[in-house]
């Protein structure tokens, strides 16, 4: 498929974090772009303000009338159900309907790619390592799975030459894409829906570390049964990043690279799992030629995403940070970055779990990780994609968890009884829809500082 004799994008499920990079990417190269999504969100307002026509019903008549086979593509998310009548009708009419994953094959078939993989950061490595490129002056695009605070955006750059991409393992999205130089940040369980066991992920992680044939241009951490460049933080790597000090709330270290090593490093996302990701980009953009000045430069300046440690109040007397962590490795994440910035302050998470599979599957990792906490609120699970599994529910979640204080609550709850806590400091976490409450979150709490 030669994207140039396409003039027409369509997107089926167009407010996703993934397709909305990829509907600002072919808005900026002129292409005309529209699509459906089931609900209006923050970012379909911000495509609507790029000038991209949405609505939010399954109607063909909705459909532009110009959008004909020989000129259109069409984009579908794996979230859309099988019955969505607008896509049996592309299907039906020929029209060339393909999945992200596979339109971003397309785009990196034909530039210098950067491929993220693993099952947890992701999107951090991947936003540190565009904004190092970009700032660095790489005429590089970055589709990003979060919105990163420097450019209001999970589109960077806009650049033909150098992609970086998230290659996600869901769906063995990963592997359509033609990555040159790679890393690899985790292979732990999650999506068992897909896969069915571990050895299944850890099967098709291995085939994604394949398509890089030089595994000098590979990076992973020591943990990892694949073969390639590693990296660690406090342990013995190819890169190792050391003598790990915070000042003022921010991380100053040291690396140590096959070549040499740099002194008083900079970065300001708290927890040692951003900290690998910073180590993880700083590898790769050195591999790829850059000058550790400029590497140095944007890791000062990066700002995080949002979502991901995302402060919302940061006061003497109050905290509260919004993530986005949906499994339990990230809960602990995030977790061990609150008790280091706030050893001795008493902590209230919210919790919304994200589907009933992964819920069913990681429970007792659920609660284990969710107990660490002082308090615990937890909201119904979010099926996203799924129906209901008989015996899933938040409340059979919540009487495996041993917090003290913990506690089933509405969303109609959920406000007045955050503020009924004398925590000192709060933080919302999940994957779901909790991301649309911050800021009401944020507003009610603003009022009683």
């Amino acid at each position: 498929m030669n994207l140039n004799q396409i003039h027409n994008v369509y997107f089926i499920g167009i407010g996703g974090i993934g397709m909305s990079a990829l509907a600002r990417y072919f808005k900026g190269l002129g292409k005309n772009v529209s699509g459906y999504d089931k609900t209006e969100t923050e970012l379909t307002k911000e495509l609507n303000q790029l000038g991209i026509a949405i609505h939010f019903e399954d109607q063909i008549d909705l459909i532009p009338n110009d959008y004909q086979p020989e000129n259109t593509l069409v984009i579908i998310t794996p979230a859309v159900p099988k019955a969505h009548s607008q896509w049996n009708y592309f299907l039906e009419k020929n029209y060339e309907v393909r999945k992200r994953a596979e339109v971003l094959g397309i785009i990196t078939k034909d530039t210098f790619c950067f491929a993220v993989a693993g099952t947890h950061g992701k999107t951090t490595t991947s936003s540190i390592l565009g904004h190092i490129l970009f700032e660095s002056g790489v005429d590089v695009t970055a589709f990003v799975g979060g919105i990163v605070e420097n450019y209001n955006s999970n589109l960077i750059g806009s650049g033909k030459t150098v992609t970086v991409v998230e290659a996600d393992e869901f769906d063995r999205s990963f592997l359509h894409l033609h990555p040159d130089i790679a890393c690899v940040t985790s292979m732990d369980a999650d999506h068992l829906d897909i896969y069915g066991d571990k050895s299944a992920i850890e099967a098709s992680f291995t085939e994604f570390a394949d398509k890089i044939e030089d595994k000098n241009k590979l990076f992973i951490t020591n943990q990892l049964p694949l073969k390639g460049v590693s990296c660690a933080v406090n342990e013995e790597a190819d890169f190792k990043a050391f003598n790990i000090r915070i000042i003022k709330s921010h991380y100053v270290f040291d690396v140590k690279t096959p070549t040499e090593i740099v002194q008083n490093l900079e970065f300001s996302l708290p927890g040692k799992h951003n900290l690998m990701n910073a180590l993880m980009a700083l590898a790769m953009a050195k591999t790829f030629g850059l000058p550790t000045e400029d590497i140095a430069n944007a890791l000062r300046s990066f700002k995080g995403i949002k979502r991901r440690f995302s402060y919302q109040i940061k006061t003497e007397n109050l905290v509260y940070i919004d993530d986005y962590a949906h499994h339990p490795t990230e809960i602990n994440a995030v977790h061990q970055a609150v008790r280091e910035l706030y050893p001795n302050q008493k902590v209230l998470a919210v919790f919304q779990p994200h589907l009933f599979s992964r819920t069913k599957d990681f429970a007792d990792d659920f609660a284990k990780s969710l107990s660490a906490f002082d308090e615990i609120l937890l909201l119904d699970i979010y099926p996203a994609r799924e129906l209901p599994m008989e015996g899933i529910t938040s409340d059979w979640l919540l009487g495996k968890m041993e917090n003290n204080t913990k506690k089933l609550v509405s969303k109609q709850e959920l406000i007045p009884t955050i503020l009924k806590s004398d925590a000192r400091v709060i933080v919302t976490i999940g994957a779901g829809d909790i991301g649309e409450m911050v800021t009401s979150i944020k507003k009610a709490l603003h009022e009683t500082i």
